[in-house]
């Protein structure tokens, strides 16, 4: 407890809630993203300012659960442990009161400060249902204040709540949650060796028993390094002995089905379903979406509708920031004075960096139809419609969650695989996963679409090349689960919450988030890699070049017989030739000749071979790179990139499609191989992907400019 003005808070609660909507509401602008320490799970954090109290809300990840199976479970668990909120505000969604429950019974277990937020009670009324709070209130141990984050309802009873529960001021019997004889007197006697461990004082030893019996591998590693460790040990093993002898089943199946006939009980005494249930929207919908032949073509038109709805919005602010940039290279190109400082931030810096920032509209408008889809209700169902194809390529239903998780990027899609039981499933979908379209990839495909493409037929390139990424994923998946990784899968089950409006506040929030991130690289990773790329592209410098170019410049304004914008034009042409020719010197130029003649039959030059190098620091960096090289080696205005490699005889439709594919096919960034490293457990598998990948993407990449020299 606390008595200062400040108070720190924890949302808690199942995924789809309306928990990031609660938190969205109270607090408002005054938010920060970040991630958890040692993970890439996003971290949210609030303030706001309520009765003279400063107000800390932590937004936790989504989980149905406390057990360390995910990593979003076990950030969420570390983190009420070790940093111990005043208050922790369980969100419960008041229409699935039932499935919400499983989560708060394990909070009743910790024994935390917490207080129920009811939410989406508006949902609550319009079904019929009728939730005695007072009596369930006394069940769990806790308040309950109901609230509506849509409707912005009972956030200042909220408020008041967790000011005077985070104080003392109130305060509410908390209920123990008590399991069969069978279990309760091993529980007891653990607890009680280990409340005696000093190491041990930050937990609540009857909790840290729960998990022994529970076969929980967090605490398993915990207690196994303390001297109290030898008697639980004995407790244990003789609980597991009863358990089978009078239940016939484990402690950890026996806790599971008490905590779930409490569950039980709580609902059957406190809350009234309608007798009549009634046709929904939702069941309507679902008449359309699930349907075993509209499903998927349904799924396939809604992608292919958020790819027009990027590209078609997307464009005119796009171009207006391609105008900006180029205002500033002609304003940097009169006012600054020629040498290094000049080339780095024009040619480098502003190139590079700014070639990566036009397409940022287009980011945030496809994550804002990703948050849409996600936050509508429609996402999960995705995940249901694929999964009788999923099931074909030996793949289970749930991979589909960390394969739409990889269209974000592929890092945290690589995490969730843990979701997956099977060992298999999960290695399958790990080796899968990088095939898909990261947001870092976008820019390399809004880049080439829009410079050899319409607008209208840019959107179906850009849905193709997406496509054609799932179809090498699950090819890929076929190969293994039909070879090293065979198995058979096991069934798909997953909760389909009913559809929603999202909030607009929520999914523009999510977009923010990813813009920020997005920039947040634009002027750290890419501006570092963008100032390195400037220098092996300009160094080591050739004095013979330099002799021939002042000689050739001499020449051109010695001779009378030439006018003044001849002259100029000459000059213009001389500094251009030498400037390739410099480029092509340098220690990117010669590193870019040594891999042309293995990527020269996709159709491409040394200068791309540069980009492709870069781009395994990050993706985004492949067009910053394409800038700053074609800004070297062109006098087309840097601001204007497409325009730049439009007017490049090297560079046709072709190129530009045997490119995407290959971005969208070779290796992903060095940090998605070594996050695949850590979940694999091994480098040789890792390898022999990163082998395969390379081999994939060369053979289509090769395809698609030989098919496009012929049709397009």
């Amino acid at each position: 407890m606390t008595t200062s003005k400040e108070l720190s808070i924890a949302l808690t609660g199942n995924p789809n809630c309306g928990k990031s909507s609660l938190f969205n509401v109270l607090t408002g602008a005054h938010q920060k993203v970040g991630n958890f320490p040692g993970v890439t799970i996003e971290k949210y954090e609030g303030y706001l300012d309520y009765r003279g109290y400063r107000i800390k809300v932590v937004d936790l990840p989504g989980t149905y659960s406390l057990t360390p199976y995910s990593p979003e479970e076990i950030v969420t668990r570390k983190y009420l442990i070790e940093h111990r909120p005043d208050v922790v505000v369980n969100v419960i969604e008041g229409p699935n009161i039932e499935r919400s429950l499983l989560l708060t019974t394990q909070l009743m277990e910790m024994e935390v400060d917490f207080l129920v937020a009811l939410n989406m009670m508006d949902e609550v009324e319009e079904r019929g249902m009728k939730i005695n709070t007072r009596q369930l209130q006394k069940l769990l141990g806790c308040h309950i204040v109901p609230t509506s984050a849509k409707k912005r309802t009972g956030l200042e009873s909220l408020l008041d709540h967790v000011i005077r529960v985070g104080t003392g001021d109130i305060t509410i019997q908390k209920n123990k949650l008590f399991f069969r004889s069978g279990l309760e007197e091993p529980i007891n006697e653990i607890s009680e060796l280990l409340a005696a461990e000093r190491e041990l004082a930050a937990y609540n030893s009857r909790w840290l028993a729960i998990k022994l019996l529970e076969s929980d591998r967090e605490v398993y590693r915990e207690i196994q390094r303390q001297p109290a460790w030898v008697k639980a040990e004995v407790v244990m093993q003789a609980a597991l002995k009863d358990a089978r002898r009078l239940y016939g089943s484990d402690p950890e199946e026996l806790i599971s089905e008490d905590r779930h006939s409490f569950i039980r009980g709580a609902m059957k005494e406190c809350v009234e379903l309608p007798k009549e249930k009634r046709t929904s929207l939702t069941d309507y919908i679902d008449m359309v979406v699930l349907n075993r032949v509209l499903g998927l073509p349904v799924f396939l038109f809604v992608v292919w509708a958020v790819f027009h709805f990027t590209f078609t919005l997307g464009a005119p602010v796009m171009e207006w920031l391609s105008s900006l940039f180029s205002m500033l290279a002609v304003a940097g190109g009169r006012y600054l004075p020629d040498g290094m400082v000049r080339s780095i931030l024009l040619d480098g810096v502003l190139a590079g960096v700014g070639g990566v920032l036009v397409f940022l509209p287009n980011i945030v408008l496809l994550f804002i139809g990703l948050s849409f889809l996600e936050a509508s209700g429609y996402m999960a169902r995705a995940a249901f419609v694929i999964d009788r194809v999923m099931h074909r390529f030996g793949l289970h239903g749930k991979s589909f969650i960390p394969m739409i998780t990889g269209f974000g990027c592929s890092i945290p899609a690589i995490m969730a695989t843990r979701t997956l039981k099977s060992r298999t499933d999960r290695l399958a979908t790990i080796m899968i996963i990088p095939f898909m379209s990261c947001g870092a990839k976008l820019p390399v495909y809004v880049l080439l679409c829009g410079a050899f493409f319409a607008p209208s037929m840019a959107a179906n390139i850009l849905f193709g090349i997406y496509l054609l990424g799932i179809a090498v994923g699950l090819w890929t998946a076929w190969i293994l689960k039909s070879t090293v990784l065979s198995s058979d899968s096991e069934p798909f089950v997953m909760e389909l919450p009913p559809y929603r409006w999202p909030t607009l506040g929520s999914v523009v929030f999510q977009a923010k988030v990813k813009a920020l991130m997005y920039v947040k690289k634009a002027g750290t990773l890419i501006l570092a890699a963008v100032v390195i790329i400037w220098v092996a592209s300009n160094y080591p410098r050739s004095a013979v070049i330099e002799a021939d170019l002042q000689r050739s410049r001499a020449a051109v304004e010695a001779d009378a017989g030439l006018g003044a914008a001849e002259k100029e034009d000459r000059l213009s042409a001389l500094e251009q030739s030498a400037q390739s020719e410099q480029l092509a010197h340098s220690l990117a130029g010669r590193a870019g000749m040594l891999m042309e003649p293995v990527i020269r039959p996709l159709g491409f030059d040394w200068r791309i071979g540069i980009a492709l190098v870069t781009g395994l620091a990050a993706k985004e960096v492949v067009v910053s790179t394409m800038a700053t090289i074609y800004s070297l080696s062109s006098d087309t205005d840097t601001g204007d990139l497409q325009a730049t490699l439009r007017s490049d005889p090297a560079f046709n439709r072709a190129t530009a499609l045997s490119l995407m594919v290959f971005v969208l096919l070779y290796l992903p960034c060095v940090a998605a191989l070594g996050v695949m490293k850590k979940e694999v457990g091994r480098w040789k598998p890792v390898l022999l992907y990163s082998a395969y990948s390379l081999a994939v993407a060369w053979v289509l990449s090769f395809i698609a400019y030989r098919g496009a020299l012929l049709f397009l």
